[in-house]
């Protein structure tokens, strides 16, 4: 609850002289070669993990979630850079021969100047996974920060700077929803990704529109976790809590339905409350504290009402839900709430149907395989999906099954970078991650070269 810096807010004049500069860093960097960009990205990745715990505090203060979490990320983050920059120098198109001789044969190409606009969760690694790939394939970023969090990535911009990329290669921007209106519309601007709302994806995607610009949309999800009752019950309870109350809940691809077969039903509920009740809530600076404060009062009041209506509309909560006021005199102020499980839900219920984005388990029963499915895809969401099983084949099916673009057999809210991730419907489209996001970097030029006359039909 308190103030901890103070940013100014770049207008129209300020957005495009980030993008000036990244178009004179793009032209130097665009023609380097694969190799040459891939030993700056390594020495980002080197800094970053050098300096791990500095960037994983800065993290903490900047959004609230654990220490031992914010490390995870600043792993991921450094690891992102490493995949990519393992790929930049093997970016290659093809050659295919023609009749006569002849032959063609295709480049892939940078786009240009690249937008990234990042959510308040993860906002030093949703930087990395944007600027990671696009930076490989020869682009330029201007990144705008959410203004919750817009602290850590500046550093990002400084390392990138130290690691030796061209000055403006990398530019942060600092705004709300003019400074992104500003980026969106600008003519020099090639591509936009974002991760964020839907309502926010609507609008970005009719902005890109105008100028004709491809977009990569990481929104919202409603996923379902799917526990049968041949699961490994610890393997499963930990799953769902996985699932769930990672960086207080505030996860778009979080498995907050929880669909559980009837037969195991009580006894798996009774284990997940009983460890949601464990979790060690507080300062998030503490090494053994798991879930620190949601991101600020609007949206804090904002789950609590999910609950609120959740419980009008029939649902029982099983245990948390309330506001929480460490010991601490310092955090008295600060946006703290019990992790929720609700129980007695139903497909029809607003907490079951709408995205919480908060610390809020649904648990619903459920009796054959055909309906659970049915049901878990009866949403405009399709970010992920999860199944607990110990049938390896009725898993595999089951996935097959689910109308999401990321899905886990097992386990849950596991990322490596090494996998596309990005969602089907409202979740959105294109992928961040793997050798997917090359795609969505980059353009294809084909040449096609003739050895032989010209035939005229004129």
């Amino acid at each position: 609850g308190r103030v901890i810096s103070k940013l100014l807010c770049s207008g129209e004049k300020e957005v495009n002289l980030a993008v000036e500069s990244a178009k004179a860093a793009f032209k130097i960097w665009s023609q380097m070669s694969g190799m040459e960009r891939s030993r700056v990205l390594l020495e980002a990745a080197r800094i970053i993990r050098e300096q791990r715990e500095e960037i994983a505090t800065l993290e903490t203060i900047n959004n609230g979630k654990s220490i031992f979490e914010a490390r995870v990320d600043i792993d991921i983050s450094w690891q992102c850079l490493e995949y990519y920059a393992g790929l930049a120098g093997s970016l290659a198109g093809e050659h295919i021969q023609l009749p006569g001789g002849s032959f063609g044969y295709t480049r892939r190409e940078p786009l240009g100047v690249c937008v990234g606009i990042g959510a308040w969760n993860y906002p030093f690694q949703i930087a990395c996974w944007k600027s990671a790939p696009a930076l490989a394939c020869g682009n330029a970023m201007v990144f705008k920060p959410s203004p919750f969090t817009p602290i850590s990535v500046v550093r990002l911009a400084e390392i990138f700077t130290e690691a030796g990329v061209p000055k403006g290669l990398f530019n942060v921007v600092q705004g709300g929803v003019a400074t992104g209106q500003f980026l969106c519309h600008h003519p020099d601007v090639a591509k936009i990704s974002f991760t964020g709302s839907v309502p926010t994806g609507i609008k970005i995607m009719e902005m890109a529109a105008k100028g004709i610009k491809p977009v990569t949309l990481e929104l919202g999800g409603k996923s379902p976790l799917i526990i049968f009752s041949d699961c490994a019950l610890e393997n499963a309870v930990n799953g769902a809590l996985m699932a769930n109350f990672l960086t207080q809940g505030e996860v778009c691809c979080n498995g907050t339905r929880v669909f559980v077969e009837r037969k195991i039903l009580d006894v798996f509920t009774k284990e997940v409350v009983k460890r949601t009740q464990k979790i060690k809530i507080g300062d998030p600076l503490l090494e053994d504290t798991r879930m620190g404060a949601l991101i600020n009062r609007p949206h804090l009041d904002r789950v609590q009402g999910f609950i609120k209506q959740a419980k009008e509309q029939g649902a029982e909560v099983l245990c948390g839900g309330d506001l929480y006021v460490p010991d601490d005199p310092k955090l008295k102020n600060g946006y703290y709430m019990r992790p929720c499980v609700l129980g007695n839900c139903t497909d029809d219920m607003t907490c079951v149907k709408e995205e919480i984005f908060g610390p809020v388990m649904s648990i619903l029963p459920f009796d054959t395989e055909e309906e659970v499915v049915e049901r878990a895809n009866t949403t405009k969401f399709g970010l992920a999906g999860g199944v607990f099983t110990r049938d390896i084949q009725k898993a595999h099916r089951v996935v097959a099954a689910l109308k999401a673009g990321m899905c886990f057999i097992n386990n849950y809210n596991i990322s490596p970078v090494e996998l596309p991730f990005g969602g089907y419907k409202a979740s959105g489209f294109g992928r961040e991650n793997g050798r997917a996001a090359i795609e969505y970097y980059s353009q294809l030029k084909t040449v096609c070269v003739e050895m032989g006359d010209v035939e005229s039909v004129f």
